[in-house]
């Protein structure tokens, strides 16, 4: 088996996914975006789109968003596993006639409430736990989504689709190398006035639980797949 997953900015992996989704019988293939074919995305046993520094509203300066946003509906429509993270899960909402639109920031460590939909799916280990938001857009999810986790500022934070699961925030960062994160967003804290030694410090203190709680997401969400070992 094989998982394909698009990559916009190299610091923005798998990360503490990776060696799950290898565990689970998959061969991890990065297809980095406006470089590589993207083409065996769309049949790959599981598909990921992962984060990156753009959005929905530069899909006229970046044609390759468009091209993700078709493969991506594609997926969906061939009911093939799919898991869409921040800038993923825009462009799969904007295929499939949701709407992406700009938000209030959030950039940093904390929680996510989970909707009572989210108790019978994998994201039930995120129950109290800390992740990694990083983005300024919020999505308005398109029709048939079903909503599984918002925040304050984010009404939609996690939605399912179909065969996808869309994430807004990122339960698979691994803080142990959020200084990849810090360096290469350096232009986006300063604008936005957030402390790099407060992220970096934040990350110490909550990185390990976030990491517990994010690969017990990913095990859930693969077994659930039925492909274990095949």
């Amino acid at each position: 088996m094989r998982c394909v997953a698009i990559r916009h900015v190299a610091f923005e992996d798998l990360g503490i996914w990776e060696d799950e989704i290898a565990a689970h019988g998959y061969e991890v293939v990065y297809l980095d975006a406006g470089v590589d074919d993207l083409a065996p995305f769309v049949s790959a046993d599981l598909g990921i789109v992962l984060g990156g520094p753009v959005g929905v509203a530069d899909l006229e300066d970046y044609p390759v968003l468009a091209e993700e946003a078709g493969l991506l509906a594609s997926r969906v429509r061939s009911g093939l596993p799919t898991l869409a993270v921040c800038l993923g899960a825009q462009l799969l909402a904007h295929a499939l006639g949701g709407t992406v639109e700009p938000g209030a920031p959030e950039v940093g460590w904390g929680g996510v409430d989970l909707l009572p939909a989210a108790s019978s799916t994998a994201l039930r280990h995120l129950d109290g736990a800390p992740v990694l938001h990083w983005h300024g857009d919020r999505i308005v999810p398109p029709a048939g989504a079903t909503v599984l986790a918002s925040t304050e500022a984010t009404p939609c934070q996690a939605y399912m689709h179909g065969s996808a699961l869309a994430l807004q925030f990122h339960p698979e960062v691994d803080a142990e190398r959020i200084e990849r994160w810090l360096l290469g967003h350096t232009g986006e804290l300063r604008s936005l006035g957030v402390s790099v030694t407060g992220l970096r410090a934040r990350a110490r203190e909550v990185g390990d639980d976030a990491a517990v709680a994010g690969i017990l997401v990913i095990r859930e969400w693969l077994r659930g797949l039925g492909t274990e070992g095949s």
